[in-house]
């Protein structure tokens, strides 16, 4: 074995603990995908990048955005079973779209550290976690959203009909 392969072998371990560390927290708050899915997708990604670095697969990247979001879309569209009045019915339910996102940055993340952008990886780790945590420390709840958004009218709320006043008419 040659320092080349094992530089390689630590750009993997690095990815696998970045993004196992994004599935431990999508562990703690009851996701589908957790830490095992999570290392996995990185572990794949670095090892493809690392590939790809080294002009044995140049549009091996590409591969794998597509195929993460073939992963992403089984973790956002999942049935889910209904029971209304004796009859059984599977219906498609629509959950799950911040894990996939977070999947999508563990592949990035993957990629980063298979490149050897190791500090581009542990920022991206940085990050993915605040956005992810933002809503769950006490220090930063201001920043949710979902804090204000009682307080703001919703988008897809039919518009608001303004009346004259007595005076205009």
């Amino acid at each position: 074995m040659d320092w080349t392969s094992l530089e390689q072998l630590g750009r993997v371990a690095v990815a696998f603990l970045l993004t196992y560390l994004l599935g431990f927290e999508r562990d703690l708050r009851g996701s589908p995908a957790g830490d095992r899915t999570f290392s996995l997708i990185g572990v794949g990604s670095a090892i493809v990048a690392t590939l790809a670095k080294d002009g044995n697969a140049p549009n091996a990247l590409a591969g794998v955005i597509t195929g993460v979001g073939f992963i992403g879309a089984g973790v956002v569209f999942r049935p889910s079973m209904t029971l209304p009045a004796r009859l059984h019915l599977m219906e498609d339910t629509v959950k799950g779209l911040t894990t996939a996102a977070t999947i999508f940055a563990a592949a990035a993340i993957g990629a980063a550290c298979g490149f050897g952008r190791l500090l581009l990886g542990i920022g991206g780790t940085a990050l993915v976690l605040l956005a992810l945590e933002v809503r769950h420390l006490p220090v930063l709840k201001f920043a949710d959203g979902r804090r204000w958004a009682p307080r703001f009218r919703n988008d897809e709320a039919a518009p608001v009909e303004v009346k004259a006043d007595a005076q205009d008419s």
